[in-house]
């Protein structure tokens, strides 16, 4: 076989297709969301309220990404594997369904928000603590529309119609620019936080209309899946993703007793670790899903085995060279992006320490990531559920015991916790494949 006819043969692959679209999108989306953290910095360097804002759209991002992932891998393998109209049926059912759950877990955060607070930055200024409530509040609204547009996404990965989903993190950093630069006048730092729910929504209308376009549901059957079923079906995605979640929530939290700005300083870094992540981890997974179940659906396991094998290795040595890349220029790096207006260079010593346990979060959380989406498309959700709490487990139990509010150390425990979840991980795969396969 010639190099042109693998080359060929790999641009006609949908699952390369898919991998590339996916991959321009987070490219776009991760260039814009530079151009959104580069703007807060200039308008609140690494001050309190830059710690209000980070402490509250931090849990946010959380919270929207549990849901959007916990719809997503629930139920693409699903409605991949109903016939067209038990498809749309389905469709339907989970549109009506999950626009109840995220407007019921919009309602709570709103009702909660003040207790919330207390426990996700105990140690920020008093001064702004009702400020930081407040960006909460409208920062939850746009979690009824990451609800809404997941379940719309799902439709659309179905069928490998990747370019509509492809632009969440771009619509969602693009408005937030647009209303920071409209409306900092007028309403201050309340204005990010407006301009990333638009965003949100903005998002939902993209997928609705490309989820919906020539969409028959007049005739769809009634969904015989119960309510319960349905409910149960992301039970597990949703915990694997809490306890992943967690590990940096509390990171945040103590951050914020490690003075003002340390919040804040943190969240610059995770531009720093997100955008990598993102490039590795949603790209693969997104485009590895369908495959995954496919293979599995065939009883193809040891193939579906392979494939996981040779993807793991590939994300951990771009994960690695990554790591090693921001380390060494973390400093240039950090002075040619943000320091400028608000943004000192104090505050570009502070970043650049926080980043130096920081970053490498990156090699454990993606690598987990990566193995977590694919044991879901094969239904083996119970390892990586149990490997999801180890980071948030190990981080607390270090970081309480060094007791440290060195900048340089905020990072530390996050990034072990991560290394220890994605070995624990790894051995749990590696332990039961056989089993696995004889019971496949």
């Amino acid at each position: 076989m010639t190099a042109e006819t693998t080359f060929t043969r790999a641009v006609e692959s949908p699952l390369v297709r898919g991998g590339l679209t996916l991959v321009a999108g987070v490219l776009i989306g991760n260039i814009v969301g530079f151009g959104r953290v580069a703007l807060t910095a200039y308008f609140l360097g690494t001050h309190s309220r830059a710690d209000a804002l980070a402490v509250a759209m931090g849990p946010t991002d959380t919270i929207n990404s549990m849901l959007i992932n916990s719809i997503v891998f629930a139920f693409v393998p699903l409605l991949a594997a109903a016939g067209s109209a038990e498809r749309i049926a389905l469709f339907l059912k989970l549109s009506r369904g999950f626009a109840w759950v995220s407007s019921a877990l919009c309602a709570a955060v709103v009702l909660s928000a003040p207790w919330l607070m207390h426990a996700l930055a105990p140690g920020l200024d008093a001064g702004h603590f009702a400020t930081a409530v407040a960006i909460l509040r409208i920062l939850s609204l746009s979690t009824i529309a990451a609800g809404l547009a997941a379940v719309h996404c799902a439709l659309l990965y179905t069928g490998r119609r990747f370019l509509p989903t492809a632009f969440y993190q771009a619509a969602l950093n693009a408005f937030t620019i647009i209303g920071a630069l409209s409306l900092w006048k007028l309403l201050g730092v309340y204005a990010f936080a407006i301009g990333y729910t638009a965003g949100a929504w903005a998002q939902l209308a993209i997928v609705w209309f490309a989820a919906r376009s020539g969409l028959k549901t007049g005739d769809a059957p009634r969904c015989e899946i119960r309510w319960r079923e349905i409910l149960a079906k992301p039970a597990f995605f949703v915990v694997y993703a809490a306890g992943l979640g967690l590990n940096m929530i509390f990171t945040r939290a103590y951050a914020t007793d490690a003075g003002p700005g340390m919040a804040a300083a943190l969240d610059y870094c995770m531009r720093g670790v997100g955008v990598p992540l993102a490039i590795l981890v949603n790209p693969i997974s997104n485009s590895l899903l369908p495959e995954i179940a496919r293979l599995r659906s065939l009883l193809r396991l040891r193939e579906a085995f392979r494939l996981i094998d040779r993807t793991v290795v590939l994300a951990a040595m771009a994960a690695i060279a990554g790591c090693a890349i921001g380390l060494v220029f973390r400093t240039p790096a950090i002075t040619l992006l943000f320091q400028r207006g608000k943004f000192t260079a104090e505050s570009t010593r502070m970043v650049s320490a926080v980043f130096l346990t920081l970053g490498p979060a990156l090699i454990g959380w993606s690598l987990i990531e990566i193995t977590s989406r694919s044991l879901f498309g094969l239904r083996r959700p119970w390892p990586p559920v149990l490997a999801a709490f180890l980071p948030v487990l190990f981080n607390v139990a270090f970081t309480l015991r060094l007791h440290s509010t060195d900048p340089r150390l905020i990072g530390l425990g996050a990034s072990l916790g991560l290394l220890l979840g994605f070995a624990a991980l790894f051995l749990m795969l590696h332990s039961n494949r056989g089993r696995w396969l004889e019971q496949g």
